[in-house]
């Protein structure tokens, strides 16, 4: 009885062991020993990302006293999507910009005596430090007066407001994402297996859950790396036109030349 009992222990250390070291269906390293269909062998998700898009950042600490852009309203390049309370900076600014008018008027007027044996060089050299200075600091003041506005950086729509109006926000604080949807790209992961079949230049077809209207689409590069756990590959893809579409919509590309 006990022998016995001693097999049965043996048979089931066995089997766990014959169990363990079978791979699941999910393990990234089988190639697909399953045969596929045509259908699904030819087809990927994808999603559409936009070549334009941004989190744009406060460049200083300030309070916001602009924010005309809502969610969704488009802008063009160069619109102020915020501005900041910077009338301190406009003072010290304007301020540098007289003394650096003074000491450009003292040059002058020692360049004048100079000429006439009047002063010595070290007045006119101290004159000319004293301009450089001054312009120094007024383009230091410029900078950060340029900073009290943010512009947009291209063509496009508010995604989303991270903050409102007449809040102070700390330097580098997130701003307002934007988003230009007229520069999308269609983002796939496609199995690594095909990567020896994808070229720059193929075409087909892709199809957003959101519209159910196939496009046509052209492949535009290939990932520098395969994904280790998943053995899939990026395909970046360009579009003819956007019209409709939105960043963020989802499909299925169809591959006809794979099938």
């Amino acid at each position: 009885m006990q022998r016995l009992r001693g097999w049965v222990i043996g048979l089931t250390f066995v089997t766990c062991a014959v169990q363990a070291q079978t791979p699941g269906p999910d393990d990234p390293l089988l190639d697909n020993a399953a045969p596929a269909t045509a259908t699904a062998s030819s087809e990927a998700r994808g999603v559409l990302r936009a070549r334009d898009q941004a989190t744009l950042a406060s460049e200083l600490s300030g309070r916001i006293v602009e924010l005309p852009f809502s969610e969704g309203e488009s802008f063009k390049k160069g619109d102020v999507l915020a501005k900041f309370d910077c009338s301190a900076y406009q003072a010290q600014l304007n301020a540098a910009q007289a003394a650096s008018r003074g000491a450009g008027e003292e040059l002058a007027h020692n360049r004048q005596l100079a000429a006439l044996n009047s002063v010595g060089r070290f007045e006119v050299a101290r004159a000319e430090a004293k301009v450089s200075e001054t312009q120094a600091q007024s383009q230091v003041y410029q900078v950060q007066v340029k900073r009290c506005s943010v512009v947009a950086p291209f063509d496009g729509q508010v995604v989303e407001r991270k903050v409102q109006r007449y809040e102070s926000v700390p330097a580098g604080a997130p701003l307002l994402d934007v988003v230009d949807n007229r520069t999308l790209e269609i983002h796939l992961l496609v199995p690594s297996r095909w990567m020896a079949r994808l070229k720059p230049g193929q075409t087909f077809s892709f199809v957003p859950d959101e519209t159910g209207q196939p496009i046509d689409a052209t492949v535009k590069r290939l990932g520098a790396r395969i994904d280790e756990g998943s053995q899939t590959l990026l395909l970046v893809a360009t579009l003819p036109e956007a019209k409709g579409l939105l960043a963020g919509m989802s499909g299925t590309a169809h591959f006809a030349e794979l099938k």
